[in-house]
């Protein structure tokens, strides 16, 4: 049995010990960020955080991330506090995000924590993700509703709040309203279709959604033909 990390300074020794200079190096280029980065893959960092006593893990998120797997490590810790816990630390993690892998790797996991509080966390929290005037925010609630969200009940709240982002120019959000649509058409082909139809969606996001439609496995052959003969010129 792994012996418990009782201190920061133990979480940082054990990242340290686990770094890979080449994986480091290949993900740096697809990880753009203004933070170092150590070189510990995913699966490394979720067993180092593991060993965090529960009752450790709000000394540990007070202290300032300095690396990308710290980062990684803080929102993981997060995840493993209940939902009040988790709501009343959830925009200080976002405020450290700065990359797609950071955005993706905290809503994955806090995600399970939403499941039962679908109708608050989108007033409380989404919702104000949505307005912000900042990327990565924006990115974090898309991903959330990609997450989440793509049923019957929340289709049109999905489409309103992408259609709010229509003039945004941030690739990493135009890439999460691509990443979400797709999404969508797969469970709901005909209404998304009818939301693109009537989209002010750029040239650029409206594409980049047909292409991640065509992408996938899931969508029959005949549906990317439709697609494919939509896309803007």
């Amino acid at each position: 049995m792994a012996k418990a990390i009782d201190n920061y300074k133990e979480l940082r020794s054990q990242l340290a010990f686990n770094a890979d200079e080449e994986y480091r190096d290949f993900t740096m280029k697809g990880v753009p960020s203004d933070r170092p980065f150590i070189g510990v893959r995913i699966p490394m960092v979720r067993e180092i955080v593991s060993q965090v006593p529960k009752e450790k893990i709000l000394e540990f998120i007070k202290v300032e991330p300095v690396a990308i797997e710290e980062v990684l490590a803080r929102g993981m810790l997060i995840c493993r506090l209940n939902y009040d816990e988790m709501l009343a630390r959830f925009d200080s993690q976002v405020s450290y995000i700065d990359n797609w892998c950071t955005c993706d790797i905290f809503c994955s996991g806090v995600s399970k924590l939403i499941k039962k509080h679908r109708a608050e966390f989108l007033e409380q929290k989404i919702d104000k993700l949505i307005d912000s005037d900042e990327e990565f925010p924006v990115r974090v609630g898309l991903v959330l509703l990609k997450a989440l969200y793509i049923d019957s009940d929340y289709l049109n709240v999905i489409f309103d709040r992408v259609e709010s982002l229509a003039s945004r120019k941030e690739y990493y959000i135009r890439m999460a309203i691509a990443w979400l649509l797709a999404e969508c058409f797969i469970k709901f082909p005909a209404a998304t279709t009818g939301y693109l139809v009537a989209s002010s969606l750029p040239k650029w996001t409206f594409n980049k959604t047909i292409s991640k439609v065509c992408d996938s496995y899931r969508v029959e052959p005949e549906e990317k033909e439709i697609l494919k003969r939509m896309r803007k010129k």
